[in-house]
């Protein structure tokens, strides 16, 4: 193989890749920050980059560190540059992810740190046994403290490059009034004893080496000639130290990012690493590829005028030579349920016309946002995949729900009784289990039987018959209540008395909260249902819908989880104020986390290639209930050039498209594209709309031109007002009838002027 020059502007590598994308690897000396935007062909650059590198012998291949985030990406990257560089790959030791190239350090310092060199990774369960473990003996209520929230913060303190002597008051404060410092030290020496570490400690430990050792320090310096790093917007602190170490020297570092990508705050990600890359490294190049091979011009121009709304970031331009293609469709619908139909009748389109469903995707931001697109495709025999989770009734806490209610249902449903007879633990272990059994083989009788019967022996300890007694009473008490109760209420009845509901409130997981909005979306599926016989049998069919996993299917998945993916229609749903952007993120986070919510919007639009629907609802059920929703703010951010709004409701259509495109009153407080908006709300509870609730058909009355009100008279700035939710507070903004409240107890929230009253 003959090997170009080092200017060689005909190089193979160099084919086909754009000016800016030519500069990304052509600048080699010094710090680079490549702003790579959606769909821009980042990854192409960087491996040309790499190529480059080696084609010029600027490095050997064992000179160059190469760090990506996932095992997938590595890989990709192998095989791409592999194709560039042939046989020469192989010499890359170091291209891997953070954690495979912090354990290969580690093993070769491992002493440094009290271990050997072949000490034991520990996998999440062994975590946790080992931190339950410490907390029995640190004589803390583990049902009041959860090992998996204590890990949860251990991993966070690992993520920031604390070690346990650098966790101040106020954060170990947030595990067992004070004692998280201390578990977290005696979990690290327990560690220690056992040979082993966490994922965390893979760069911890290499960060406190590389800090305390300086001839370790210079030894990596001195070998790592040029350092490349993907998806830089995703570090967190413990990375962003320990590339910054590992960079001081050479200063040859490359990062590759984009700021307006940056989603995985939630992980530990800190979007401030790439915005202060210019402040690190002083002198530092930017490169900014803005031009999209993946979306149309109008996707695009919709998605840049969203996350212009963002004040933390870096700026670019996406543009693209791609014909203008369709306007982004902002649909408005009456409810859930409406979506997912027109979703659903949108996707037989498409299939009509010869078009797959494969290159189809329903993008949500929380999980529990899938059940009604389920229930929906099997009604209509649309197939469909679960991308990065389980479908709806597999995930274990509504099959765990599920289970109560087959026993309930069917005593002699054997399988389901087994699996919630210690959940949550009751303490009925291994050897009780058996004896059921045992007992249930002898007698030709189902366990829940069996269960009842043995109470009246002494086969099992004092604590277990009681506990085994208490849950077969319960059993037969909900049983009468079949008749007694509608079903959504039975089941809302047992996931409390089961004392299953108190089981995820007491873990302080990120999962937890997630878990409970199943539960409550599970109740609310129930409803649609006569009986509860019904609602099992329609469960039934749906988990036997996973025959051909090969077929044409359209993917349902969150938006987290199709970063990276690409599809040719995209179907973002659910865009109203409190699912997205979500209400938990804004109360926990505020503005940092509002900003991260219009990233993950800005994501969600650039996932789509050719046509984009966003629909809001202006009802939905959230926690059993039905709600009145405002459009998200996004919509009302999106720029109206590149939108055509549009409503499933006949009659008020023509009037709101109108004004979308005017912004003008009468709609003009309802917001941009928000044709469910709350001044369209108002109008129905005042009955300027007729509402047909069998059909979700609106009629506009003459009388709508007059809903040009601005909002309530009577409220102003620095007003006391007072809400049945969130109670006493101070008006801080108006917009139209839209309130910003600080409320004393709840914080700031955002709510209509018709569901407050003055004080």
């Amino acid at each position: 193989m003959t090997l170009p020059s080092p200017t060689d502007p005909d190089a193979p590598y160099l084919a086909g890749l754009n000016p800016p994308q030519r500069e990304a690897v052509l600048t080699t000396e010094g710090p680079v920050l490549v702003l790579a935007g959606a769909g821009t062909g980042k990854t192409a650059a960087l491996t040309a980059r790499l190529a480059h590198l080696v084609y010029t012998r600027r490095a050997w291949p064992s000179e160059l560190l190469a760090v990506t985030f996932t095992n997938k990406a590595a890989r990709e990257m192998r095989e791409r540059v592999g194709r560039l560089i042939g046989q020469a790959v192989e010499g890359m030791p170091w291209l891997g992810t953070f954690h495979s190239i912090g354990a290969r350090m580690l093993r070769r310092h491992a002493e440094l740190v009290g271990l050997q060199s072949n000490f034991t990774i520990l996998d999440t369960d062994d975590q946790l046994r080992l931190l339950k473990q410490l907390i029995a003996a640190a004589d803390v209520d583990e049902k009041r403290w959860p090992a998996r929230l204590l890990a949860g913060l251990i991993d966070r303190w690992k993520n920031k490059g604390w070690t346990p002597d650098q966790v101040d008051a106020g954060e170990a404060e947030g595990y067992a009034n004070g004692k998280g410092a201390k578990l977290y030290a005696a979990y690290q020496a327990r560690l220690r004893d056992l040979n082993a570490c966490d994922f965390g400690d893979l760069l911890l430990h290499m960060l406190v080496i590389l800090k305390t050792h300086r001839d370790v320090l210079e030894h990596y310096q001195q070998r790592f000639k040029y350092i490349l790093v993907d998806e830089y917007q995703d570090t967190n602190q413990s990375q962003y130290l320990w590339l910054r170490l590992l960079a001081q020297e050479r200063r040859n570092i490359c990062c590759v990012g984009d700021d307006d990508q940056s989603i995985y705050s939630w992980r530990g990600a800190e979007v401030s690493n790439i915005l202060r890359f210019e402040k690190d490294f002083p002198g530092a190049k930017i490169i900014r590829l803005e031009q999209n091979y993946r979306s149309t011009p109008n996707i695009l121009a919709a998605a840049s005028g969203l996350i212009a709304q963002n004040s933390g970031r870096l700026g670019k331009e996406l543009w693209t030579e791609l014909d203008e293609g369709d306007k982004v469709q902002v649909i408005g619908v009456w409810d859930g349920p409406e979506e997912a139909r027109r979703v659903g009748d949108e996707l037989e389109t498409i299939q009509r016309r010869g078009q797959r469903l494969d290159d189809c995707a329903i993008l949500v931001r929380a999980q529990f946002q899938t059940r009604e697109f389920e229930d929906r495709f099997i009604a209509i025999g649309l197939p469909y995949r679960i991308v990065g989770g389980f479908r709806f009734y597999e995930r274990a806490e509504i099959r765990d729900a599920l289970a109560y209610l087959r026993v309930i249902a069917q005593p002699a449903d054997d399988l389901a009784f087994e699996r919630i007879v210690n959940v949550p633990k009751r303490g009925l272990g291994d050897k009780a289990i058996a004896k059921l059994h045992t007992l249930a083989r002898a007698e030709g009788i189902p366990l829940s039987l069996a269960a009842a019967r043995i109470l009246d022996t002494d086969e099992l300890t004092g604590a277990a018959r009681r506990s085994l007694g208490n849950l077969v009473g319960d059993f037969a008490r909900w049983r009468s209540k079949l008749d007694e109760l509608p079903h959504p209420e039975l089941a809302r009845l047992v996931l409390d008395e089961s004392g299953y509901t108190a089981m995820l409130q007491a873990d302080r997981s990120a999962e937890s909260a997630g878990r409970l909005e199943n539960l409550a979306e599970l109740a609310r599926a129930m409803e649609e249902y006569e009986t509860l016989g019904a609602f099992l049998e329609h469960v039934s069919l749906v988990m036997d819908n996973d025959a051909d996993r090969e077929a044409d299917k359209v993917t349902i998945m969150t938006i987290h989880a199709a970063k990276g993916l690409e599809f040719d229609t995209v179907f973002l749903a659910g865009w109203e104020e409190g699912v997205f952007p979500s209400q938990r993120a804004l109360d926990e986070g505020g503005n940092a986390s509002l900003e991260e919510e219009r990233r993950l919007a800005y994501v969600a639009i650039t996932r789509a290639r050719r046509k984009c629907f966003i629909i809001h609802a202006a009802n939905r059920r959230i926690y059993g209930q039905w709600t009145s929703s405002i459009p998200s703010r996004f919509v009302n951010e999106l720029p109206a050039a590149h939108i055509e709004a549009e409503s499933s409701m006949t009659g008020g259509e023509s009037l709101w498209r109108a004004n979308w495109s005017e912004r003008a009153d009468p709609f003009a407080n309802i917001g941009r594209g928000a044709g469910r908006g709350p001044g369209w709300q108002r109008a129905v509870s005042s009955g300027v709309f007729d509402r047909n609730a069998s059909r979700g058909v609106i009629d506009v009355k003459a009388s709508a031109v007059s809903l040009g009100n601005p909002g309530r008279g009577d409220i102003a700035l620095g007003q006391r007002v007072f809400h049945s939710k969130f109670g006493y507070g101070t008006v801080a903004e108006i917009e139209g009838n839209k309130l910003e409240i600080d409320f004393e107890k709840a914080g700031r929230k955002r709510v209509l002027d018709s569901f407050v009253s003055v004080e």
